[in-house]
């Protein structure tokens, strides 16, 4: 028997499913750092899609939210009714609690005394814009994370895929007569990291987007009717200091 013949009955057959190497004996059989790779990649995907089914619920009954209040808003309703409306409410959308806390300042401030007209829409302006802030902070959250998985999963998968396949060659070289069937099962198990880090990162960075441009559209929303909001109470307080005169 030649020193060929000899490697290749001393080496074991790899695992073959249906005439392909199996998948699962694949990341059995891998090295424990290109193992604790693999772990560390599902823990992010299933993080991932955690966040991404969470955000996606949130931010569809935020944009629900919203057009329900503006149909409200501009359906002729008195404004001191709205606003006992959603005084009376457990909880607020977004665009409610901007609302409120807009006019909240403004009667405030009536309540006060304060005549001048500036200074009364830029105390009932800054409230809205503090509120709007604190909403937009709220549709944001958790979108870092997804930006985050997508960024560094690609590479996590791409070191197993290294330091699987280095540990490949720095065994082999101790063997004269390398054969295919000893080469390709390491070489497939590093690979298996490499798809695992782009199978979390792809659906991370798909979403992300998507839902960053949600985050914009409703944040020029909320922008809109503040903007729309102070006009109508710049027009109502100085309709009232005309009528004073």
């Amino acid at each position: 028997m030649n020193a060929i013949e000899q490697v290749v009955t001393e080496t074991p057959a790899p695992q073959v499913a249906n005439g392909d190497l199996s998948i699962t004996q694949l990341i059995i059989d891998a090295s424990p750092l290109v193992q604790g790779v693999m772990l560390f990649l599902l823990i992010l995907s299933v993080v991932s899609w955690t966040v991404i089914i969470q955000r996606g619920r949130y931010l569809k009954y935020c944009s629900r939210m919203a057009v329900q209040f503006e149909n409200e808003f501009w359906g002729n309703i008195d404004l001191n009714q709205l606003y006992q409306n959603c005084k009376s409410k457990t909880s607020l959308s977004a665009m409610e609690k901007i609302f409120t806390a807009g006019f909240t300042e403004f009667a405030r401030m009536h309540r006060q005394g304060v005549k001048n007209k500036d200074t009364l829409m830029d105390g009932t302006y800054r409230a809205m814009k503090v509120s709007c802030s604190r909403e937009i902070e709220a549709l944001e959250n958790h979108l870092p994370t997804l930006a985050t998985i997508g960024s560094i999963s690609p590479y996590i998968g791409l070191f197993g895929t290294v330091w699987g396949i280095m540990s490949a060659f720095v065994a082999l070289s101790a063997v004269k007569n390398a054969t295919l069937a000893m080469v390709a099962p390491p070489i497939a198990e590093a690979l298996i990291a490499t798809a695992m880090g782009l199978f979390a990162a792809i659906p991370a960075v798909l979403f992300y987007n998507r839902y960053a441009t949600k985050v914009e559209k409703l944040e020029n929303q909320y922008l809109n009717f503040i903007d729309e909001f102070s006009t109508i109470l710049n027009r109502n307080t100085a309709s009232s200091a005309n009528n004073q005169q």
